[in-house]
């Protein structure tokens, strides 16, 4: 309104400067240059105003934020940001997952516990938490945030770890969680951040306590659990001789409901009939009164006929014996009418009463049947009931039974397997230590091994004696055809032969066991023996003469 104004006013002066101009052309090229400025003004406006979504925190900083604040920040609104002296940025507020493998952190009894877990963090929406995420979080990526976070939230989970007991931990999770999150909280809101959530995976120990505990727990509820199986048996029992006893008492509430509706319907059907014969007698009385009172009335009629007749007498015999022979033509009429109205009403009366005794005695044979069916029905469906009851606690039962023995006897197994396996490591365990103690005694491995071999010389030749005691001949018998190798006899050839196939004792007591025999007492009659120098042969006069059979 003032702008147009001002160009009324100016009107005669712009008319006087057009020269020749038209003033319209004056008035729209100001028109147009006003919009232009009034366009830029609103697009600068525009351009200074910087907004703030729900899931994000602006941050404006530089100069004139506010006295003594370095930044300012605004959850869910809009500010202004001036050119040239205000800048601005964004801090996301979607949370931030951050993974923390912690293993081998030491318990108060200083047992190693592996306690994986997944921690949830984001920016905290408090003035106080966006203006420390201002200043220690702007500009940092979400992978420099999560690793800062995780720094922080490794030391104070070991902290926790440490000022608790492996049992404390295990048992009471709610007071672990809540000690880690006193802890970790206010760590993370120095840099922004606020705990979400925490989820512990898991909580494993290397000595194997937290599953020797669960092992304890496990039997503890084996037999806790065949303690409930034998009450839930016995609780079967006595829901079955319950059902027993419901359905006893159910026939026979059924069978005197069924004799009381008996008699109620035969009491309702004698009160129908008796009913039925009073409206019968009812109708009768009343067609033989409305009979007689038609007869008194014909009769009384016929009085006054007679009485007008005789009065009338002087008027003439014929013209009295006329209406004579009319008054008594009408009372015919009436009378017969009067009788076909009665015996009509008497009939009508009578099939009304044979119809309502049809009606009920169909009503009384529909009531008979349904009270037939509804017994059976109930019969049936009390005996089904109870039998599929048992049947379900049976089942049930018998269900629980199987799976809690199954589960009673896989832990009786892995238990007695766990021992086993216990026992036999206990036992190498001490053999190996018994091993190195008699390795270290005698100076080295081969010494001990000799050692060894010494302590079961005897089981060897034990052995060795079986060995050549189960070789069975009665005789041997061999066939010369002359002098063998080296001028000696096939005999001495075959003895010799057949001894060096026996175990070779000497030199197993040499090279295992480390004794040297004399040769003196090494040397066999008819047998070479092996040397350090190689195999020399027996003298010709030493050797035993084969026994020739055959």
């Amino acid at each position: 309104m003032v702008s147009m104004l001002s160009l009324n006013a100016a009107a005669p002066l712009l008319a006087a400067q057009t020269d020749g101009v038209p003033a319209v052309v004056w008035y729209l090229g100001l028109l147009i240059t006003v919009f232009l400025l009034m366009g830029l003004l609103f697009a600068f406006i525009k351009s200074m105003v910087k907004r703030c979504s729900s899931n994000q925190v602006l941050v404006k900083y530089g100069m004139f934020v506010g006295t003594g604040q370095t930044a300012k920040t605004i959850h869910g609104g809009a500010t202004y940001v001036l050119p040239f002296v205000q800048g601005f940025r964004y801090l996301s507020l979607d949370p931030i997952q951050i993974e923390i493998p912690l293993r081998g952190a030491l318990s108060i009894e200083n047992i190693r516990v592996n306690v994986p877990s997944v921690f949830t963090v984001a920016i905290g929406t408090e003035p106080e938490l966006m203006n420390n995420a201002s200043i220690r979080l702007l500009e940092l990526t979400t992978d420099e945030i999560r690793k800062q976070a995780e720094e922080i939230i490794f030391g104070q989970l070991r902290q926790v770890v440490a000022s608790m007991g492996i049992e404390d931990i295990n048992r009471d999770r709610d007071a672990f969680l809540q000690h880690i999150q006193n802890s970790v909280e206010p760590e993370l809101k120095k840099i922004g951040l606020v705990l979400i959530n925490v989820n512990i995976t898991d909580i494993t120990d290397e000595s194997g306590y937290i599953d020797a505990i669960g092992q304890k727990a496990a039997a503890q509820a084996i037999q806790s659990a065949r303690a409930d199986v034998a009450d839930e048996q016995k609780r079967g029992e006595i829901r079955v001789a319950d059902a027993e006893r419901e359905r006893e008492v159910e026939v026979a509430n059924a069978t005197k409901l069924r004799e009381i509706g008996t008699r109620e319907a035969q009491r309702i059907q004698a009160v129908r009939i008796a009913e039925l014969l009073k409206e019968q007698n009812v109708g009768e009385q009343t067609a033989e009164f409305q009979r007689d009172v038609q007869v008194k009335d014909a009769e009384r009629e016929k009085r006054i006929a007679i009485a007008e007749a005789n009065a009338t007498a002087v008027d003439g015999e014929n013209i009295a014996e006329a209406r004579i022979a009319k008054s008594q033509a009408e009372l015919l009429v009436q009378r017969a009418e009067a009788y076909e109205r009665g015996e009509s009403r008497k009939r009508e009366a009578e099939a009304a009463v044979i119809e309502i005794q049809n009606r009920a005695m169909a009503k009384a044979a529909l009531a008979d049947a349904e009270r037939v069916e509804a017994e059976k029905r109930a019969e049936f469906e009390a005996v089904a009931k109870a039998e599929k009851a048992r049947l379900i606690v049976q089942a049930e039962a018998e269900a629980e039974r199987i799976r809690l023995e199954a589960q009673a006897q896989a832990g009786a197994v892995y238990a007695k397997l766990e021992a086993e396996a216990r026992g036999q490591y206990e036992i190498l365990a001490k053999k190996g230590e018994g091993l190195k103690q008699i390795v270290e005694a005698c100076g080295g491995a081969r010494e001990a091994f000799q050692l060894m071999m010494l302590e079961h010389l005897d089981n060897l030749a034990e052995s060795s004696a079986k060995a050549i005691s189960n070789i069975k001949f009665d005789k041997v018998v061999v066939w010369e055809n002359g002098s063998g190798k080296n001028g000696r006899s096939n005999t001495a050839d075959f003895l010799q032969g057949m001894t060096g196939t026996l175990p070779p004792m000497m030199q197993v007591l040499r090279d295992i066991g480390g004794i040297e025999m004399p040769d003196s007492l090494a040397k066999l009659v008819g047998v070479e023996t092996k040397t350090d120098e190689g195999r020399k042969p027996a003298e010709n006069g030493e050797a035993a003469p084969a026994r020739n059979k055959g």
